[in-house]
């Protein structure tokens, strides 16, 4: 489900185990946060039954760094989590957009993995799924050469050669700019979308390593004049801390 993260967390849990047997592990999922989704928001319009016989539906992902963002957002706020709906966009490597009614994710960018929703530094993001079909019946491309294509060498990369955001920003080239516009242009579709599902937003708020550190992104998403009396905010993430606190909780 996320090819790009999961072997490598599965090999810790292995090693542990085998290293320090006698040492108690919790596994902490990114998806847990967005368990609250509304059933409209995590199933798919595929045959019901492909959801109730396989679980193909909905996760979500960065609910660890959605999670803590919104705790922050309350201390900043003054205000208790139950009170608000915000949208949280994690803008890194990987990015997601998280809408939050009355201190509950109620829908999220990504999908079933990690690859839906926001065009991200090597993942393609949305895309009409038939394009995977045309991909493997005429192009003749294999099921591991697509997931390594959407996964790895679509996005910006896909575009323009980089994932790098300072870089990209910083070029000249047409496809850096061409690259920068589609990532920026699908954020505000989010946005948009997340606005009417909410009706009130108290705040967008910005994390992850572009959506802290690049105000040229941000400022380019907040463009339009539609968000203009929004308030903003820009939350450095704790993804560790809020694992290391959910480990304590339970």
């Amino acid at each position: 489900m996320a090819p790009l993260h999961n072997p490598a967390n599965l090999e810790g849990i292995v090693v542990v185990k085998k290293v320090a047997s006698d040492v108690k592990q919790v596994a902490v999922f990114d998806t847990a946060f967005h368990s609250s989704m509304p059933k409209e928001a995590y199933l798919y319009a595929i045959p019901y039954e492909m959801y109730e016989k396989h679980k193909i539906r909905r996760y979500g992902f960065h609910g660890s760094s959605h999670s803590y963002v919104l705790k922050q957002v309350a201390k900043e706020l003054n205000r208790s989590v139950p009170q608000l709906n915000i949208i949280t966009l994690h803008l890194g490597n990987g990015a997601s957009a998280c809408a939050i009614e009355n201190g509950k994710c109620i829908d999220t960018s990504m999908g079933f993995t990690p690859l839906e929703g926001l065009v991200m530094g090597s993942r393609s993001g949305d895309i009409d799924p038939a394009i995977v079909i045309y991909m493997q019946r005429e192009l003749a491309f294999s099921f591991d050469e697509v997931d390594t294509i959407l996964n790895k060498k679509s996005g910006l990369v896909g575009i323009c050669g980089d994932n790098n955001v300072r870089e990209i920003i910083e070029s000249k080239d047409e496809k850096s700019k061409l690259a920068l516009s589609m990532m920026v242009r699908r954020i505000q579709k989010y946005i948009g979308a997340y606005m009417a599902l909410l009706g009130r937003v108290d705040a967008i708020v910005f994390t992850g390593g572009i959506g802290e550190n690049s105000k040229y992104i941000r400022e380019r998403v907040l463009g339009n004049s539609f968000f203009k009396d929004i308030k903003v905010l820009v939350i450095k993430t704790n993804e560790e801390l809020e694992i290391a606190n959910e480990c304590l909780r339970v």
